[in-house]
């Protein structure tokens, strides 16, 4: 027997990573019970700590079968093993959890609902028989309910909901799939659905909130339905007349909305759909998918109104699956905000600020701690691009070129699409989706968001870094913020920094190419179609578009068709003036040329965005921009479904002095206009003129420079057929081409962008001096 316990070892296992919330210490039980060993598992801040007495061979097999096969949400980024003296364990046990000084652990994203929760939701005899707050290890709300770590249900909105007997034995039961589920309920005991009017009275309870739901959609009525991380408009996406209703009352004219659909066969009823977009939808991540519309989709055109495709997702949650249990295979799921606000999450603010668009409020009791969008994604040529990041995948970081000491670092984004990023060691994490913060409620979710975020990781930033711009609210936010120092990043560099970073890549130059509307440039002039050279701390700028004046400045963002005037007068002169007149005959002309010929409130604009909204305008595609790139988005519609090898001829231009000068684009395009060449072919043209443009540039950059990479950044990347027939020409020509994996390629990935520059510049001025001492 002695010679039995000299052969045991003891070792502390800590292991770091998304390993919280996940099934982790089930799991490790479940192995420690199949190779024999006895210690105890715990939630620590540092991450999941294990303590292991067992046989050298029986710990070392432990330790690689945990290696290799952690549970299915789980991700391990460390694991640290040390010796220590005999401490005779006679079982395995989970502990409680200990809280520590720092906080190493990751908090995991929420997760789509698994099969065995739709099976129980599904089944008479299962006590969680058409329950809408199901959950198990494998899924359910996380990072939308915790309020600190360690992840354990004291610290998460269910703090309040005692389990019952029922809940209490799953929990406890090491062969239970609900074993230690943090927000495990049931009907018995935990939250509940009911239905409010208006003012905000009881209408409908937990036995029949489902039927009346249906009863009030099938009406034509418009719900405010709270979920998981806040609140969506919803409303019967067949009936056109709701639809009309809901945009009317949003004050949303023309941006699409977001549907629900039943299932996957509902999906094929309405769109073109692969593999990998079916994988998407049904991923544990569960994001929003832009899908192709099928020919004669017979769903109303009112739902993304001038647009080829619709953004679709799957029931995500058990009350959403509930709720498809009825007459609707489709629904209108859009974010429940009044527009320009943030995403509303409580009931009471709900009731607030949606009251003059829902007729009736879907409540549950559940608190909603970290308010979380859905994610919008896009899969183009079979990989996946994000529009929006946000459910599904955050917290979840990512690498990124930093040592592990290095300072904390906040990137607090843009004035729109925002969401901040904060880099701790050598990992970024991009917050949810913030969305518009230059109005009083927005910077206060911009803070709460960010104070919430901090305390989950344990950090405070050291350095924090903005847009350069001086009349950006983020400029104002950031000062705000406590930190030992601040640095200003202008709006490009951010995006190629960005690109860089979302590559892993080390302190390089790197030639990017940067396709957005507006930023603010080192002349104090809007920048938007840029090729840079730079690395993470300085940037050159090599070429770019020709300046225009916008004519009201804001005002010509709104309205194409002063840009397009602008183009025109400032391009071609007299001649241009008579095309405008005979395009834009019911505009007040000659007000807008008097504007752009005075420079009176026109400041100067390079940004491709503005081209897209002048040829946009020429071609009577769109003459307003109820939402932001709407113009741009329209044209490239056109092309949408084109293949990015077609062969259009390109419209002549000309490079003079590293500036790209449009006066033959414009040319090109109003003479195939007035001989009448369809507009489709006509925007395949121009898209076809920006590729060579791109591919003649990046030609010249790397003869300047020997370099054979090229970046792409800018929300005009996310316009599908340019980026495929870029990158495609680009590669032809023997070009690396580098672009967004982990965040958009629109401002919601300039955080990262700013955040890097920040840290190479601390970096390099360490480094300075460093070299003086």
């Amino acid at each position: 027997m002695s010679d039995e316990r000299n052969d045991i070892v003891h070792r502390r296992i800590v292991i770091k990573g998304t390993v919280q919330g996940v099934g982790f210490r089930p799991h490790v039980y479940h192995l420690a019970t199949i190779h024999g060993i006895k210690g105890t598992v715990l939630n620590s801040s540092r991450g999941v700590v294990i303590e292991v007495e067992a046989s050298e061979k029986s710990v070392q097999v432990f330790l690689q079968d945990l290696a290799k096969h952690p549970p299915p949400l789980a991700r391990i980024d460390n694991i640290d093993v040390s010796e220590l003296p005999p401490a005779s364990f006679q079982t395995f046990e989970i502990l409680a959890s200990a809280p520590s000084s720092e906080a190493e652990a990751l908090v995991p994203p929420d997760v789509a609902m698994c099969r065995d929760c739709r099976n129980d939701i599904a089944n008479p005899k299962d006590n969680h028989y058409r329950y809408p707050f199901t959950n198990c290890t494998n899924c359910g709300p996380r990072f939308t309910i915790i309020k600190e770590i360690p992840y354990d249900r004291p610290k998460t909105s269910m703090a309040g909901f005692a389990m019952c007997e029922s809940c209490r034995t799953e929990y406890k039961d090491p062969a239970n799939r609900r074993f230690h589920a943090q927000p495990v309920a049931c009907p018995t005991c935990g939250p509940h659905v009911v239905i409010a009017d208006r003012s905000g009275s009881m209408i409908a309870d937990g036995n029949t909130w489902l039927t009346e739901t249906w009863h009030f959609l099938a009406a034509g009525n418009i719900l405010a339905l709270k979920g998981i991380g806040g609140f969506h408009l919803v409303c019967d996406a067949k009936n056109q007349t709701a639809v009309e209703t809901l945009r009317a009352r949003k004050g949303r004219k023309t941006k699409p909305f977001a549907l629900m659909c039943r299932n996957l066969d509902a999906v094929k009823a309405y769109c073109v759909i692969n593999k990998k977009e079916a994988e998407l939808l049904t991923s544990p991540e569960a994001p929003i998918v832009i899908l192709a519309k099928k020919t004669g989709c017979p769903l109303p055109e009112g739902l993304a109104p001038g647009l080829t495709s619709l953004g679709i997702m799957l029931p995500y949650s058990p009350l959403h699956l509930l709720l498809f249990n009825g007459p609707f295979d489709v629904l209108v799921m859009t974010s429940g905000n009044s527009t320009g606000l943030p995403l509303a999450k409580d009931n009471e603010d709900a009731l607030a600020e949606l009251g003059t668009i829902a007729d009736y409020f879907v409540f549950h009791n559940r608190d909603i701690v970290n308010r979380c969008d859905d994610s919008l994604v896009q899969v183009i040529d079979g990989e996946t691009h994000f529009f929006r990041r946000s459910r599904g995948y955050v917290p979840r970081p990512f690498q990124i070129q930093r040592d592990h000491g290095s300072p904390v670092v906040l990137g607090v984004g843009g004035e729109m699409k925002n969401t901040f990023c904060l880099l701790k060691g050598d990992q970024a994490f991009a917050s949810p989706y913030i969305g518009e913060i230059d109005t009083v409620e927005g910077e206060e979710n911009l803070l709460e968001s960010l104070l919430r975020f901090q305390s989950l990781m344990g950090v405070e930033p050291d350095i924090v870094a903005f847009d350069a711009h001086p009349g950006y609210a983020s400029a104002r936010i950031a000062q705000k913020i406590h930190a030992d120092a601040y640095e200003e990043v202008y709006h490009h560099h951010a995006h190629l920094a960005g690109v860089m970073a979302d590559n892993n890549l080390e302190n390089k130059k790197t030639i990017g190419v940067i396709l957005d509307g507006t930023g603010y440039g080192t002349d104090g002039h809007l920048w938007g179609f840029e090729v840079l050279l730079g690395d993470y701390a300085e940037f050159d700028r090599l070429y770019h578009l020709a300046y225009v004046p916008l004519p009201g400045a804001e005002a010509a963002i709104r309205q194409p068709w002063r840009t397009a005037i602008a183009y025109l007068r400032t391009f071609l002169g007299t001649k241009g003036g008579e095309y405008a007149r005979m395009l834009f005959a019911d505009k007040k002309i000659g007000f807008v040329e008097q504007m752009v010929a005075n420079r009176f409130n026109s400041p100067l604009s390079s940004g491709c965005g503005r081209l897209f909204d002048a040829v946009s305008a020429i071609l009577g595609v769109c003459f307003e921009n109820t939402y932001e790139g709407q113009a741009a988005i329209e044209l490239g519609e056109l092309v949408a479904g084109m293949p990015p090898e077609s062969t259009y001829e390109p419209y002549e231009y000309e490079i003079e002095d590293h500036v790209i000068l449009p006066h033959g684009i414009l040319d090109g395009i109003i003479r195939d206009r007035l001989h009448g060449v369809p507009i489709d072919i006509i925007s395949g043209r121009f898209h076809q003129t920006l590729v060579t443009i791109i591919c003649d540039l990046a030609g010249r950059s790397s003869s300047q420079t020997g370099l054979r990479q090229i970046a792409l950044s800018g929300g005009t990347w996310q316009n599908t057929y340019l980026f495929r027939a870029a990158k495609r020409a680009l590669n032809a020509q023997g070009f690396e081409v580098l672009y967004h994996r982990h965040v958009p390629a629109n401002d919601g990935g300039i955080a990262l962008g700013q955040a890097m520059t920040a840290h190479w510049r601390w970096r390099n001025r360490q480094a300075g001096s460093d070299f003086l001492q």
